[in-house]
């Protein structure tokens, strides 16, 4: 009798073993997707002439699913990714103006976002900096 209840433990030990495994690879991926430096409100300059500032609005949700949602430009992100890769964490995400679709992207250098935003049908480019929102 000693030798079977040995024997369960034994077993019942190595499942959880498996199971503890498990939950810590599936665990990885999500941990190593949090960004919350880049989350949050941010204040857009897209200034086009010195001394002429002209900020707007940014709010980034960045989900541990790796998608983005928020606002920009006062419009709804649309289609968000989110990742942390090579020492630092980016998003890109699309938004629309009227009937024109913004294509950004966005990364956070210390404690301010470096980003750019696409106009396809306005035939631009834009590069901006934003700083966290106060």
């Amino acid at each position: 009798m000693h030798t079977i209840v040995k024997a369960m433990n034994m077993v019942a030990s190595a499942r959880l073993r498996r199971a503890v495994v498990c939950a810590l690879v599936v665990a990885a991926p999500a941990a190593a997707q949090t960004a919350p430096g880049l989350a949050g409100a941010w204040v857009v300059d897209l200034s086009v002439k010195p001394g002429e500032p002209y900020t707007r609005p940014m709010n980034l949700e960045l989900k541990p699913d790796g998608t983005v949602a928020g606002l920009f430009y006062q419009s709804p992100i649309e289609a968000g990714r989110w990742k942390t890769d090579r020492g630092r964490t980016c998003a890109s995400f699309r938004t629309h103006g009227g009937e024109v679709a913004y294509h950004t992207a966005a990364c956070l250098v210390a404690d301010r976002v470096e980003g750019q935003t696409w106009a396809e049908q306005r035939n631009f480019v834009f590069i901006w900096n934003a700083v966290r929102a106060k």
